[in-house]
């Protein structure tokens, strides 16, 4: 097995990664048959967007905070025993396709969430649309943010929106800090919606947003879908799979 070793900035040049790579003989992602990361959960969403392309498995292990989509480390442990005992889990990201006011146009994915949220003083303003269809016509708070099932227990959850089995086939539309609708907390869709989300008066009440990681300023509107024909494939260890943690948030694990 082919192992590409990766490690976030912390952690490159460290006695934990220096120890791993004297277990294998490490070659480049492209050349890999597994990607490793060595660091906390946003390292490896960064890894995903980076190499995602190249259709490899990845198995993150955590030097991080929370590691939720990753394994734990284990000083002295066999990376490869680790790999072969491995389960995979298959995710597919979302697609955002943002206009800005001066009507440019740009696309990215998000594995976890998409966010549209104010960038002043004022509340945002918000038109929402699924297929085509508008449903509220107008949201007011700090935004909205749509997520998949892996990132319900992110953002999403810290939004008071629902947690999401990993096989539930749906997306969690969330409102952010609403102020009108008062009592409305979101909506669950199944996941071959195409969510709208058109901003009201962009110019005076501004917003962005941002697909994990990438920002977009001065949105006018956002759609987002589920983009199927990307998959990516994160392994777990035995027992620590991502559908029982999931499960376990729900809990209060």
């Amino acid at each position: 097995m082919k192992i590409a070793l990766l490690a976030s900035r912390k952690r490159d040049n460290t006695p934990e990664l220096e120890a791993l790579r004297k277990t294998v003989d490490a070659v480049t992602p492209e050349e890999a048959d597994v990607i490793v990361t060595l660091g906390g959960d946003g390292f490896l969403l960064r890894t995903l967007h980076d190499h995602i392309h190249l259709g490899k498995p990845f198995y993150g292990l955590n030097r991080g905070t929370h590691g939720f989509l990753l394994n734990a480390f284990q000083s002295g442990a066999n990376l490869l025993d680790a790999l072969n005992a491995a389960s995979p889990v298959h995710v597919h990201p979302l697609r955002m396709i943002a206009k800005t006011t001066d009507g440019e146009t740009t696309e990215a994915l998000a594995f976890n969430e998409v966010t549209l949220s104010r960038t002043g003083v004022q509340a945002a303003k918000i038109k929402i649309s699924v297929d085509g269809v508008m449903r509220m016509e107008n949201l007011v708070g700090d935004g909205a943010l749509v997520a998949t099932p892996m990132g319900s227990t992110a953002y999403n959850l810290s939004a008071y929106g629902p947690i999401l089995p990993l096989n539930a086939n749906l997306l969690a539309l969330t409102p952010i800090c609403p102020f009108r609708p008062r009592r409305w907390s979101g909506a669950l869709l199944p996941d071959t919606s195409t969510v709208t989300l058109d901003v009201t008066e962009p110019e005076r009440r501004g917003v962005h947003a941002i697909a994990d990681f990438l920002e977009v300023e001065s949105v006018a509107s956002i759609t987002v879908s589920l983009d199927r024909s990307i998959t990516a494939t994160l392994l777990f260890a035995p027992h620590s799979s991502l559908e029982d943690r999931i499960r376990d948030e729900q809990f209060g694990f």
